[in-house]
């Protein structure tokens, strides 16, 4: 049985990748001309992030998750939001997503990620898989389920708890990151908004020099209307695409690590873990991986960006 998966998996893959292109080329015009619609219909490098200036108080915020529910911004949630322009209204020269693919794994890319001017990380993790030094630009999203559960190893799972009791273990967490900005999704689900808030407030009781960070679910809704507007069918947009949505806008060139949606390697086809950090699966029915694994292999190919599958060369 588990052989006949495993062609199938091989079959299935080896089609999908027909169209690779191994020897990576930018395509300037492509990537300019996707970038500016992308630009056009979501406006990320201003509205990615909430800020004072695009979300005044008494606004309207609507929760991204929940469509029909709304939140009146009062000044306990606008003395968090971000001052100023949180990019200081400058494009970076290249940026590094380090998504979170059991393909990451002895990759041996942590040269290339760390060559990087601006790393995205789509979650917190252990000191050991790091492998950015804490000088660089990084900027870390962190699911709500993150509040709730961290990474597992040796099946052995530390719980945040919502940050309700001991905070200790996840500010300890994040000093590892340096001056980081870190993205909270406090207005995607009513759920969210406290704990999110929870998260600043511990990182500003243990004085830990990461800028806490709120991302804007108006932002998120325009961007599901665009990549819906591509074919892309989904629930929800997985964190890895809305990071590298925000990377096409800010960044003048984009290489995406960790995003394979598959469960064995597209080399080796040895098995994978579903993350690079713990084996947790995917909740059913919430993303298309898939369909958004194409359109950035579309966009690989066009130009737009660069996806890396398996290893990285010496000279990455």
């Amino acid at each position: 049985m588990y052989l006949l998966v495993l062609m199938l998996h091989r079959e299935k893959i080896n089609q999908l990748l027909e169209s690779y292109t191994q020897v990576w080329k930018k395509n300037e015009d492509n990537h300019f001309e996707f970038r500016t619609r992308l630009s056009l219909k979501c406006n990320g490098f201003d509205d990615v992030i909430i800020t004072q200036t695009n979300t005044p108080l008494g606004s309207r915020l609507p929760y991204d998750g929940e469509r029909t529910r709304f939140l009146e911004v009062k000044a306990e949630h606008f003395k968090h939001f971000f001052q100023g322009h949180p990019f200081s209204n400058k494009t970076k020269k290249t940026c590094a997503v380090v998504g979170n693919g059991g393909i990451l794994t002895n990759s041996s890319c942590g040269k290339a990620i760390d060559s990087a001017q601006f790393v995205i990380r789509c979650c917190d993790c252990k000191p050991k898989y790091i492998h950015t030094k804490v000088s660089k630009s990084i900027f870390l999203t962190l699911r709500h389920s993150f509040l709730k559960l961290s990474f597992s190893q040796m099946s052995y799972y530390c719980r945040y708890g919502s940050l309700l009791e001991h905070r200790r273990m996840f500010a300890e967490s994040l000093c590892q990151y340096g001056e980081a900005m870190l993205l909270l999704p406090a207005f995607s689900y009513r759920i969210n908004t406290a704990s999110s808030l929870r998260a600043s407030y511990t990182i500003d009781d243990f004085r830990i020099p990461i800028q806490p960070v709120f991302i804007n679910p108006k932002y998120l809704q325009s961007l599901a209307l665009f990549w819906g507007s591509l074919g892309l069918k989904a629930r929800r947009l997985t964190t890895g695409i809305m990071m590298t949505s925000m990377a096409l806008e800010l960044c003048d060139n984009v290489d995406l690590y960790g995003f394979w949606p598959f469960g064995v390697h597209p080399q080796s086809f040895q098995y994978l873990t579903h993350h690079y950090y713990d084996d947790g699966k995917l909740k059913k029915g919430f993303h298309s991986m898939s369909d958004e694994f194409k359109l950035l292999l579309q966009l690989h190919n066009q130009g737009v960006l660069k996806l890396h599958l398996g290893e990285c060369g010496l000279d990455e």
